[in-house]
């Protein structure tokens, strides 16, 4: 794992335009499976990464652990929403919404029609690299008395946990990022990174309530019927919390 204090260098901002917000990407560098480095293009603003075709597979362990580690460092950037309509940074054509399936659960990208790569949010790729724990209906009911109304992290829909225990939009389940979670995802990447410990993951949903109690959730309707910003990401607002866990 690339040294927290020594992270790959940034590069000058030359990925090209955000799909969204239209503002230059940061691109930085990730170790590659076998050798040499992958460069993504990141938009933290709109907490956002492009892939160019196959880059998110050829991620190595260590790649990911680093980009999960810039993940957490602009974890409590103040997130815009996108935009209705997604623009490819090469080819500048209208990106097509997908939606696609992992253990960990649902989550939803936006690709290129001419395959040159696709765009997905900070909770997406977690949820994809299997980062993430689904929470029983016994969590759920108790993040439910405090919490109320969450982003779905496959889709970013609003989801009302006290009446649902799915996202009605993308039919997702409400999932958590954990620190169970994050070392089963290890050692399926063939890399054992953490220590092994055992980590009461309600400890971390505790956590998680705690931090979510100390913001203020103004619940405000926008003109497409989803909630602001103040909603609440479960697994981007565990990242603090799982990463001080890895960090012990």
């Amino acid at each position: 794992m690339t040294d927290a204090n020594h992270p790959l260098p940034v590069l000058p901002t030359n990925g090209g335009s955000c799909p969204s917000c239209q503002a230059p990407m940061v691109v930085q560098q990730f170790e590659r499976q076998l050798n040499g480095v992958v460069s993504l293009d990141i938009c933290f603003a709109c907490q956002g990464i492009w892939f160019d075709e196959f880059e998110s597979a050829q991620l190595a362990p260590a790649g990911i652990l680093e980009l999960f580690r810039l993940l957490h460092q602009h974890h409590a950037d103040l997130r815009q929403p996108w935009r209705d309509v997604l623009h490819c940074p090469r080819c500048r054509e209208r990106l097509m919404h997908r939606l696609d399936s992992t253990r960990s659960g649902r989550f939803s990208y936006s690709r290129c029609p001419q395959h040159h790569g696709r765009y997905s949010a900070f909770s997406a790729f977690l949820i994809e690299k299997g980062f993430v724990r689904q929470l029983n209906g016994g969590e759920v009911a108790e993040l439910a008395s405090q919490v109320q109304t969450i982003r779905c992290s496959g889709c970013g829909a609003p989801v009302d946990i006290r009446r649902d225990n799915v996202c009605t939009h993308c039919r997702s389940p409400i999932v958590i990022l954990d620190h169970d979670a994050v070392q089963s995802a290890l050692e399926n990447f063939g890399e054992k990174a953490t220590r092994q410990q055992h980590v009461d993951p309600h400890a971390v949903a505790d956590a998680l309530v705690a931090n979510e109690r100390a913001r203020s959730l103004k619940v405000r309707e926008k003109r497409n019927g989803w909630l602001d910003d103040d909603v609440s990401d479960l697994v981007l607002g565990g990242i603090e919390t799982v990463w001080k866990l890895l960090k012990r």
